[in-house]
């Protein structure tokens, strides 16, 4: 594939992704309810006299309702679920035993804590918090913890679970469900969508769970902004079968593996910072299209980045790949851009990659000195505090892609606080 067609088909894969966001269905609210867990059995949802019980209260509301959760400790009993369509498996129809904590099912309704520090919600099952077909949904400001590991190992486990839904995610915390199933290696996750739903996700805490942060399934797509996901066993954002996502400005650290694009799957990666992860920082592998650009991959155990299979494809651009291979080699060479497939399916351009374990370009030509990739210490101000700023004297400044430009107008610069998805 030749990097003009690489281009034309990054253009086209954006624009769709952007296209399917700007038109995603939207309800709006049109009436207030409330619950309390500190409220007496009986209410009637209304401010002064609450409903108690949470899933008594979803239940009772309508499509266009806002559902306030006042500060308080809410916990699921947890109920079992039959699946016949598996999320992760290779046959789709695959029947799982799993178990749901609180069920929004086949409502358009907003639901906001009062804060991710004063809201609670203990889960007590496997799908902590499970959106099904649910038009247009959003849930914010509430913290979700307490999950149990199903038995069942395909069992696509986490805080929240997403399907033939759209459900927007914000300012969530969603923390500590760590529980293991005996024999079973999966754990459970922070958010995961599948089959054709539509996840947005803003500005969460992804904290301490026991599988990937964000991953995505069959036919769904994201845009993931803003997050911190960090502490975690799997990767932090995995995206995967025919799934597509735009993911934008996020933190990722202390994970097994940070950003990877599997399988049949679209992504946008840009202004992202991934540090700290004991595999690799950001991957391609399966047939997936990754468009990553303006990422900051520090500190990573084996390799920074990756193309890792002869048909992924993509542009890896205005990245900084700094510190990789401190660790043994576990999944990969310890390198700052690993190719385990064809570089002749990639754009590679404007990167500093400096001072990694065994090379800075592994498996693959040295591109330093080649169309605008450098080699230098990009004199970040703290990196060993998570501060990838730039000093300005940083040899990174105004040599990134000419295709890329600054809001001061001057040509964008290398690492994560340039370009286009900057934050303002």
């Amino acid at each position: 594939m030749s990097n003009k067609s690489i281009a034309i088909l990054g253009a086209v894969i954006i624009l769709l992704l952007m296209t399917q966001f700007l038109f995603s269905p939207s309800i709006t609210s049109t009436r207030q309810k409330y619950v309390s867990a500190e409220a007496k059995s009986g209410g009637s949802g209304s401010k002064k006299k609450p409903y108690q019980d949470l899933q008594y209260a979803i239940d009772h509301c309508k499509d266009g309702d806002t559902l306030i959760i006042l500060p308080g400790v809410y916990e699921a009993g947890g109920s079992s679920l039959a699946e016949d369509l598996c999320g992760n498996c290779q046959n789709h129809r695959t029947l799982v035993n799993a178990t749901r904590g609180f069920l929004i099912e086949g409502s358009s309704i907003t639901i906001i804590g009062a804060g991710r520090d004063k809201t609670t919600l203990i889960t007590n099952a496997g799908y902590g918090v499970l959106f099904l077909n649910c038009r247009s949904a959003s849930i914010q400001n509430v913290s979700i913890t307490g999950g149990i590991r199903d038995s069942d190992g395909n069992a696509t486990d986490a805080g929240i679970v997403v399907k033939f839904s759209s459900v927007t995610i914000k300012n969530c915390r969603i923390a500590d469900n760590i529980d293991q199933a005996e024999d079973v290696i999966v754990g459970i996750g922070g958010i995961i969508g599948r089959e054709g739903s539509e996840v947005f996700a803003f500005n969460n805490e992804i904290v301490n769970n026991g599988w990937d942060g964000i991953a995505l399934y069959r036919g769904s797509t994201a845009y993931i902004a803003g997050n911190i996901i960090r502490k975690g066993r799997g990767a932090g954002i995995g995206i995967t079968w025919d799934a597509s996502a735009i993911i934008i400005r996020n933190e990722i650290s202390d994970y097994w593996k940070g950003i990877g694009s599997f399988g049949d799957s679209r992504v946008v990666v840009k202004n992202n910072i991934v540090h700290d992860c004991l595999g690799w920082g950001i991957i391609a592998a399966g047939s997936s299209y990754m468009d990553a650009c303006n990422n900051v991959v520090y500190s990573i155990g084996n390799c920074g980045m990756a193309a890792w299979s002869e048909d992924a494809s993509g542009r890896f651009c205005n990245n900084i790949v700094v510190k990789s291979g401190w660790k043994e080699q576990w999944v990969s060479p310890l390198a700052g851009l690993q190719n385990n497939g064809s570089m002749d399916n990639f754009i590679v351009c404007h990167n500093n990659i400096w001072n990694n374990q065994e090379a800075n370009y592994g498996g693959m030509v040295d591109l330093t000195g080649q169309e605008g990739n450098i080699s230098i210490d990009p004199l970040f101000r703290a990196p060993d505090v998570g501060d990838f700023h730039l000093l300005k004297d940083s040899p990174c400044i105004d040599v990134g892609s000419p295709l890329i430009t600054d809001e001061d107008g001057t040509v964008s610069d290398m690492g994560a606080y340039s370009g286009p998805g900057v934050s303002k």
